[in-house]
Order: structure tokens, then sequence, then C-alpha cells
């Protein structure tokens, strides 16, 4: 229970301290407006800065096989998913743009070490980092803020970095599709290179009787071709372990398949016309192009058919917002920061004030004026005075 004389004191303490707002009252009003207008002054001399946005659509991922498959499990698909740590597929595409590949291809392109002042490339990339702000919302459209003093070059600015990330797409496979149209293109080039010497070693090959009995076309041809499919077959296999479990219906059934050619092959070798003829050179030649032109046949159907996919994934850049030159500055935002000013000053000798005089309470007290030379003297030995 509170006893009269604690809320006398109570009432007097809160007096106290509006006698000493009264009290400095012109220091704390004029002080702070002053120290606002001031700061208003200094902000006419900064240089404005302009603010360009473009915002974009990243390329659209068709699902893949295995992301089908998860998928079908339902709220097991969706932990799998999580567990993967991209909850935004847009989030990839934004740390495309923050890598240093980019970076240093924006720096190149706008010569922006001599624009930043700057001597090294690291401190023209850490400038341009925050002079270019990158976000994406739930909605899947990535935004690109980019200031400069410029608002010409702000718009060029973040209009290049659209451009510089679809290089660095076209370079490098993300989707499944692109990955399949990369592997296939890298197989379909050394089947040709193949194709060429077997060509090649086939026109410099006699024919004989026996070759000629031995009705290449229709024997070695096939063979060839087999062999070919089987090689092929291997080859997709080991692209399907990149995105597929050895457990998945369609790498078990291409399992199947190959081993269906194997056991083909093994019959289709004891009736071989080349073995029945001593090794004819013609027909070993004649089947080593087949083979050969059977292979790059495959993977030019396969390149194909991953080209396609691809286009369907929609693998292109889709701008929404062109970056125009802005018309109103960004920055420095002259009110805020000059009423920012003036409530820290105002806020700042509010608080001097009170310290001042409870110091000056302090020191008509013989207890609390004892614990402040004490104080006092402990400081001094502090800094060795």
């Amino acid at each position: 229970m509170t006893t009269p004389i604690e809320t006398e004191d109570d009432e007097i303490s809160l007096l106290d301290l509006l006698q000493v707002v009264v009290d400095n009252l012109r220091l704390l009003v004029f002080l702070p407006l002053a120290a606002g207008l001031l700061t208003l002054g200094i902000t006419f001399a900064i240089a404005p800065t302009f603010t360009a946005t473009a915002k974009f659509l990243p390329p659209q991922q068709q699902q893949s096989a295995a992301a089908s498959m998860l998928a079908s499990l339902g709220s097991l698909g969706g932990l799998a998913g999580a567990a993967s740590g991209l909850k935004n597929p847009a989030d990839q595409y934004v740390a495309f743009l923050k890598t240093r590949t980019v970076q240093d291809a924006l720096v190149d392109r706008f010569q922006l070490m001599d624009r930043y002042e700057t001597k090294f490339k690291d401190t023209a990339r850490k400038t341009l980092d925050t002079n270019l702000l990158i976000s994406t919302g739930k909605d899947g459209i990535i935004t690109i803020d980019a200031s400069d003093k410029d608002p010409a070059f702000s718009a060029q600015l973040a209009n290049g970095a659209i451009d510089e990330l679809g290089h660095l797409l076209n370079r490098i496979a993300v989707t499944e599709a692109q990955q399949r149209r990369l592997f296939f293109e890298k197989q379909l080039a050394g089947a040709k290179d193949n194709l060429t010497k077997a060509e090649q070693a086939l026109r410099t090959s006699g024919v004989n009787s026996s070759a000629l009995k031995t009705s290449p076309g229709a024997a070695v041809s096939a063979l060839a071709q087999l062999k070919a499919s089987i090689t092929a077959q291997e080859i997709k296999l080991a692209s399907m372990r990149g995105y597929l479990t050895e457990s998945a219906p369609d790498f078990k059934q291409a399992q199947t398949e190959l081993a269906a050619m194997r056991a083909q092959m093994t019959r289709a070798e004891q009736t071989d016309p080349a073995s029945q003829v001593g090794e004819s050179d013609y027909v070993t030649k004649f089947r080593e192009f087949k083979y050969h032109e059977t292979l790059f046949e495959l993977f030019a159907k396969q390149y194909e058919m991953a080209r396609i996919d691809e286009s369907r994934e929609g693998a292109v850049i889709q701008v929404v917002d062109v970056a125009m030159p802005p018309e109103l500055k960004s920055k420095p935002k002259k009110a805020l920061i000059a009423m920012l000013t003036t409530l820290a000053v105002g806020f700042a000798i509010l608080l001097y004030v009170f310290m001042r005089q409870a110091m000056r309470g302090a020191a008509t007290n013989p207890e609390s004026k004892a614990k402040l030379d004490k104080l006092s003297l402990a400081w001094r030995k502090a800094f060795g005075k």
C-alpha cells in the first residue's frame, strides 16, 4: 500500500523532471530544429541517386521424370522437395545474377572500374553489389533495382544484368532437358568424328570376291546396327543415372531392353558372315562403318528430342518490365533525413539535460558527492592520469 509520503515524493520527482524540461525548453526546441535545418541544407548538396527497376520471369521448367515421381508420393514428395533447400525456383536465378561471372561481365561491359573510380575489380564488384539489388517474390517474378546518379545509366545497368544472365544460361545446363541436350551434343560430336574416320577407312579398302559373297549389306549391316543400338542404350542408361534412381520404372525398363539387345547380339555373332571368310578386310571395315553410322543416327535422334524438351521448358528469359530511366530520384530522402536528425538530436539533448541535472543534484548530497569523487579518481587511474 502506497503511503501519502511516497505519493508526494513521486509527485515531486515528476514535477522536478517537468521543471528541468521547462528550464531548458529553448535548448530542447531550437537546437534540434537547427540541426534538422542544417541537415536539410546539406542534403541539397548531395547528388541525387536514381533507381531503375526491371522485372523478368525466369525460364519455366517442365516437371521432370524424377519430380513426377516425387509428386506422386504426396506429402512425402513435399518433404523431399523441402529437403533440397530450394523453396522457390527463382532463387536459383537470383543466385546466378550474383555470381562473379555476371558481375565481372557487367564491370567490363559498362567500365565500372572507371565509373566507380577504383583500381581493383574486387572493389568495383562490391560497389556494384550495393547498387544492384535483386529480389524475388512469391509470384516467381525477379526484380532488379539498379541505382546510379545518372538515370539513363541506371536503366542500362538493370537491363544489362538481364542480358548477362541470358548469356550465362546459354553456357550452362540448368534444367534436366538442358543437361540431356548438352550430354547428347557431346556424344553426337564424337560419333560424327568416328563415322568420318570409318567412312575414310572403308573407301581405302579393296573389294574381293569373298567379300561380295558374304553380302555385307544384308548381314553385316544388321549386326553393326544392333551393336550400335547396344552402345547407345548403355550411354542412355549412364545419362539416366544423373536424374533417376536404379529403382525407377523407366530405368528398369531401359535395363531390360539392354539385356534383350545383348542376347540378340550373342545369337547374331554366331552367324556373323565375316567369321566365315576369315575376317575379310572389307567386311570388317563395312561393319565398323555401319556401326558408327547407326550410332550417329541414334545420338542425333536423342539430341533432337532433348532440344524439343528444352524448347518446351521455355528456356528463355521473359522480360515483364524493361527498365526505363526514372524521372524521380530515389535518394536522398531529404525530409526523412531532416526529421530523423531532429528527433535524434532532440533525444540526445534531453538525455544530456537530465544527466546534467542529476549530476548537480548529486553534488549537493554528501554521500553522492563521495561516490562521484571516487568514480572520478578511478577514471583518472584507468587512463594513467
